[in-house]
């Protein structure tokens, strides 16, 4: 298991459709642990495998309330339910937020590690997890539901990345 590194704003990966994984094999297993040590590192709440350089419908979740990693292998979401502004931010966009639309509740349907089918509810913070990172698998960032470019904010806290985020900020503009 390994921390890989992630993939920021303008790079290609992020843009393209992942495609199915057709079968869970040893290779899924490893990127799949490579994720989470990732995610945890960074740290973050979820990551999709395209974060990582992968395009692959696979993507871990681990919300701070409850117990274990959620991986999901080919997540669709099924059904969206209500609407609320929430701000957001992303590991691939390090360093700011934005207010954007995302749903109240949602239900996913998707495979788990072991390939078994599962579907999930996810409601608040999990919900926006979870359509955050499929938004990934579809080549979709969070900054593309921005209403408009005054609704992204430099979060509080400065970090390394400021010159490379003063640039983004500029080209989201």
């Amino acid at each position: 298991m390994a921390v890989r590194p992630i993939r920021t704003y303008g790079d290609p990966v992020l843009r393209l459709k992942a495609k199915r994984v057709a079968k869970i094999d040893s290779s899924i297993q490893h990127l799949i642990d490579d994720m989470i040590d990732t995610m945890r590192a960074a740290p973050g709440v979820g990551l999709a495998a395209n974060q990582v350089g992968i395009p692959l419908r696979v993507a871990v979740i681990e919300m701070p309330e409850r117990e274990g990693v959620i991986t999901l292998i080919n997540p669709e979401i099924v059904k969206r339910f209500g609407e609320r502004i929430l701000d957001e931010g992303c590991l691939s966009l390090p360093g700011y937020v934005g207010e954007i639309k995302r749903s109240v509740r949602v239900i996913v349907k998707a495979r788990d590690r072991n390939g078994k089918e599962i579907r999930l509810k996810g409601e608040g913070l999990l919900a926006q997890a979870l359509e955050h990172e499929i938004d990934h698998l579809d080549g979709v960032l969070y900054v593309d539901h921005l209403e408009s470019p005054d609704k992204l904010h430099k979060q509080e806290r400065p970090s390394p990345e400021d010159t490379q985020q003063e640039e983004v900020a500029s080209e989201i503009a």
